[in-house]
């Protein structure tokens, strides 16, 4: 049988839009759902778009640098951080889908007038204290339905991450990677910036059950438990099971950037509490629960500093924070024995 002109120029003229994948899974898993999901996430993925466009852009239009401002949490804000905001908030109230809103950068939670039956909780610019060194940052987002009945309030989004139905976040680096679960595993797609698609190429990931890598930032450690600072000691030392080698420590301190490499390659990610934050440090909503989600739908596990799952927190406030350690099922089972 000859080749197709394709086959034979080696141009894959069947590829995956992110567009394509939604409408796809919807058919598959949720045949007579309204769609209204499908819609949000296409939503969303302008806003991934928009916001990779400025970052790409950020140095020659003088969007790096602080902005004078503080956000919701104490943070102070990059312009980036300010622009990435308003980027999200307006793509989520033009999406028509969308009631309840809960960013970073804002105090309160914000609710969009219209009939929208969900609500988002998003950091707009993770790690964005790292984006003028040209560090990798990202989005974070989960969703929840809103309650029976519920015309938009605090209580949508004070629910355990088990409620959520879908999560994720995209990476803007030397290109955007974005990773969707939607409660069916895991998929990655890249932006290709030339047909301005978001395009499968990595479907159904699943994190390694073990691997000999752990992401801390370890300036924190004399604060740290002591329970934490054996277990992190004891990767230093000679496994048996690796030839007498170490666990290798690789950390960036850009969440995204560092979950990305976890979730692909599998080790260890952890941001403790400590005496210094002693309700840890990452938001319980728009930081811990997506990545909780992602990381289970993955094969991998989630849990607090006391061993408890992350998506079984009940959060009572917007800006919640926890400790968290995610990452390969094998190695979060080996830090469980330390504590």
């Amino acid at each position: 049988m000859s080749q197709s002109v394709s086959e034979q120029m080696k141009v894959d003229t069947d590829i995956v839009t992110l567009t394509r994948f939604i409408l796809e899974e919807q058919q598959k898993y949720a045949p007579n759902a309204t769609g209204e999901l499908s819609l949000l996430l296409n939503g969303l993925q302008f806003a991934f778009k928009f916001i990779a466009h400025n970052i790409r852009r950020a140095e020659l239009v003088n969007l790096i640098g602080i902005s004078g401002k503080a956000n919701s949490t104490g943070d102070v804000q990059k312009k980036l951080d300010v622009i990435g905001d308003e980027i999200f908030i307006n793509a989520m109230k033009s999406c028509g889908n969308v009631k309840v809103l809960v960013s970073e950068e804002q105090e309160d939670l914000i609710v969009f007038e219209g009939g929208g039956r969900y609500a988002v909780c998003t950091d707009p610019i993770d790690g964005s204290s790292n984006i003028d060194a040209g560090v990798s940052v990202g989005t974070i987002f989960g969703v929840y339905r809103l309650k029976e009945d519920s015309q938009g309030s605090i209580n949508d989004v004070l629910r355990k991450g088990t409620e959520m139905v879908a999560a994720g976040y995209t990476m803007y680096g030397a290109s955007a990677h974005l990773m969707l679960t939607t409660g069916h595993g895991v998929n990655g797609f890249t932006l290709d910036t030339q047909l301005g698609e978001f395009i499968l190429t990595q479907p159904s990931l699943k994190i390694p059950h073990n691997r000999a890598i752990y992401s801390v930032n370890e300036g924190n450690s004399f604060y740290w438990p002591e329970s934490t600072k054996k277990y992190i000691e004891d990767l230093k030392k000679p496994q048996e099971e690796l030839g007498g080698k170490p666990y290798s420590a690789r950390y960036i301190g850009s969440m995204v950037a560092d979950i990305h490499r976890t979730l692909l390659y599998g080790g260890i990610f952890a941001y403790p509490a400590d005496s210094k934050s002693k309700t840890g440090k990452l938001r319980v909503l728009y930081e811990c629960f997506p990545m909780a989600m992602l990381m289970e739908e993955a094969g991998g596990a989630a849990v607090n500093d006391k061993g408890e799952r992350i998506l079984e927190i009940l959060p009572k406030g917007i800006h919640e924070r926890s400790g968290i350690w995610l990452g390969s099922q094998g190695e979060i089972d080996r830090f469980l024995s330390y504590i």
